[in-house]
């Protein structure tokens, strides 16, 4: 089920959704990249695409902790209407960063468990 999809069912509409469309197009990439593999054990082309995927991934993290911060200024300013607008936006850039390192640990865990097969 795409991650997308769930977002959908869940109701969840706004800025933190971007995180949710980046993870989708991992498991997308991914896919390719396993469907490509099988095809051709030669060049790879999917290198490009992943550095591709993770740069909107830091790009659409980048955007929510600067809508975040904004936000906050906006609320000790006194400018904010909504406190909760700032309380959703900064636990969606907090939700959004901790799947960031919890997706870069274990990537980081997966390239080092390779390294030992081949060693």
């Amino acid at each position: 089920m795409a991650l997308e999809t769930v977002a959908a069912v869940a109701g969840v509409s706004g800025p933190g959704t971007a995180a949710v469309g980046a993870l989708d197009a991992v498991s997308q990439a991914s896919r390719a990249s396993a469907a490509s593999s099988t095809r051709s054990a030669g060049s790879s082309p999917v290198q490009g695409d992943f550095a591709a995927i993770l740069g909107q991934v830091a790009d659409g993290l980048a955007a929510q902790q600067s809508t975040a911060d904004d936000l906050a200024v906006q609320a000790v300013t006194g400018q904010l209407d909504d406190a909760h607008d700032y309380t959703i936006a900064a636990t969606q850039a907090q939700v959004a960063l901790e799947l960031t390192a919890t997706l870069r640990d274990k990537a980081v865990e997966s390239f080092n468990e390779i390294m030992r097969m081949q060693a």
